[in-house]
């Protein structure tokens, strides 16, 4: 079976639990998953996927310049002489599934299913009408598992998982023994996302940073790609306590294993926080209201938030140039959220589910 995610990383995460479905409904079934090279990072630590297929959509976000269909006319060929029997297409509900049915035709792959608003007519053999936005919004997760319900393929282990190599926590070890701390009860922080309109300002960062190294008794570790390198170091720049980065230093399944030794990680809504959610490490999520659909999923957290009226507007800048739903987040409230979760302001652990703080003026 074809199983097709074309975006990042975080949204095969939390593909994840449909995948483990697809295999478990037939566990002699191959699955191969088609995705981005982001999301190929996370298909390899799926052990219900049998097989990573590298594609970058030209339909897709972050696709490489040039007008050449020569990739595109290869994959076709390359599915057809993959004989699978059915394809699924994973798509959020502002991407539009047809132009991977339409390479799944192309392919002669019988069975195409698929959320889709419009009528798909012979480009879907399984067309599951899109009920998004219209008549409600479910998580990302969900949305998944319902829609491979649709092809008889259920799982009562709703879980995101990363399987993650021994070989990472040795590396891991021999990484962070260059940096003179210890890990295990850190405070990670992940400052980057790939959208402006995702971005906690630096300036209030560094005040949240060292305020959570004070309060949690903790050090703080950065994380991130090398392209935010420079964001992060002028978060450390402004901080009076001493942090430590390992930005540029960890691939996915070392940055997995550092998320299962720290207290809590600290984050934008990126990708790091789906990592974190399969990893089980409470999460406190700076979330934008860009989207709804991606909140940490089955593990401790919260969700911070300055409500405004343009929420919800799927943009990667701010359109009204203010950015309030992040920018009026204060440090304090993001320190009182971790500290919760670390359990320093209540005798129990923190109950799992959807916790969305709507932060005060």
């Amino acid at each position: 079976m074809l199983c097709v995610r074309l975006d990042a990383l975080g949204d095969v995460i939390m593909t994840s639990p449909a995948l483990e479905a697809v295999k478990r409904s037939a566990p002699d079934r191959r699955v191969t998953l088609l995705t981005s090279p982001s999301g190929a990072q996370a298909g390899r630590l799926l052990p219900c996927v049998d097989e990573v297929w590298v594609y970058e959509a030209p339909w897709m976000k972050g696709h490489p310049t040039g007008e050449s269909a020569a990739a595109d006319r290869e994959m076709i060929s390359r599915l057809r002489l993959g004989a699978f029997d059915a394809a699924i297409v994973f798509t959020v509900y502002s991407q539009n599934p047809l132009p991977a049915a339409l390479m799944c035709w192309f392919a002669e792959i019988p069975l195409r299913a698929a959320h889709c608003r419009e009528n798909p007519y012979h480009l879907l053999t399984d067309w599951i009408p899109e009920p998004e936005p219209d008549s409600y919004i479910r998580h990302e997760v969900r949305r998944q598992l319902d829609l491979v319900r649709h092809i008889g393929a259920e799982t009562t282990d709703e879980r995101l998982f990363l399987q993650i190599p021994d070989s990472a926590f040795d590396t891991l070890d021999e990484i962070v023994g260059r940096l003179r701390t210890q890990v295990d009860g850190a405070v990670a922080v992940h400052a980057g996302a790939t959208a402006a309109s995702r971005r906690y300002p630096a300036e209030q960062f560094a005040v949240a940073a060292d305020r959570l190294a004070r309060t949690l008794d903790a050090p703080i570790i950065f994380t991130g790609v090398e392209s935010e390198r420079a964001l992060v170091e002028s978060i450390r720049a402004r901080m009076n306590t001493p942090a430590y980065s390992l930005v540029g230093r960890l691939a996915l399944p070392e940055l997995a294993a550092l998320l299962t030794r720290v207290r809590v990680l600290i984050s934008n809504n990126t990708g790091t926080v789906h990592v974190a959610a399969a990893m089980g490490t409470p999460v406190v999520d700076l979330y934008a209201l860009t989207n709804p659909q991606h909140t940490p999923w089955r593990v401790p957290h919260r969700v911070l938030f300055h409500d405004v009226p343009c929420k919800f507007c799927y943009k990667s800048t701010c359109p009204q140039t203010h950015h309030d739903c992040l920018r009026l987040i204060t440090p304090d409230e993001i320190v009182e959220a971790a500290a919760e979760l670390v359990g320093l302001k209540s005798g129990s652990p923190p109950e799992k589910g959807l916790h969305l703080v709507h932060t005060r003026a």
